[in-house]
């Protein structure tokens, strides 16, 4: 039943508001042209700030640090959990692609794929999100953004380490 329905709610959706359009005679085509020259105009503006984010994950990725934390953080978390706790922030396709490597790797089932959900799925793409959308709406001072996000970032390592060793490290040892 639900699948039916999402194959007709969207263009069900689309003839409602060109119906509305009608009605109200809106100019739906120019409206549409002026949508799309305000969504380039953003696309324009925001290609700096997303040439920032990819040069810094490369040169993050080529410094060698990630290798340093593996081998660091061998003894709290699976190394290749790593990797996903600094893109995540950076990226979510990223982090996303890294996911499902991991899945790919160790099964759904493992404690390293429901540790790197949790993760995944509870985290944000801080630095995007500045980057992106204060960028493209011309916010140049992030005054406790950043620290905030930082922080936030944080606590959903730490808070993701705990919640997937106390409700599946322990259920698999009992």
């Amino acid at each position: 039943m639900i699948e039916k329905i999402s194959l007709y709610i969207l263009p069900l959706m689309i003839l409602i508001m060109l119906t509305f359009a009608l009605i109200k005679k809106v100019p739906v085509y120019e409206e549409f042209i002026e949508g799309a020259k305000d969504g380039f105009k953003v696309s324009i503006s925001i290609i700096p700030y997303l040439v920032a984010i990819i040069v810094a994950v490369s040169m993050f990725r080529a410094s060698g640090i990630l290798d340093c934390f593996r081998n660091f953080a061998n003894e709290i978390i699976p190394p290749d959990i790593i990797p996903l706790i600094f893109t995540r922030p950076l990226s979510g396709s990223a982090a996303l692609g890294l996911f499902s490597d991991i899945v790919k790797e160790y099964g759904p089932d493992s404690y390293v794929a429901k540790l790197a959900a949790i993760m995944a799925g509870s985290s944000e793409t801080t630095f995007y999100v500045l980057a992106v959308y204060f960028g493209s709406v011309g916010i140049k001072k992030y005054r406790y953004a950043i620290l905030t996000g930082i922080i936030a970032d944080i606590t959903n390592i730490v808070l993701a380490i705990w919640v997937a060793r106390l409700f599946f490290l322990a259920s698999s040892v009992l």
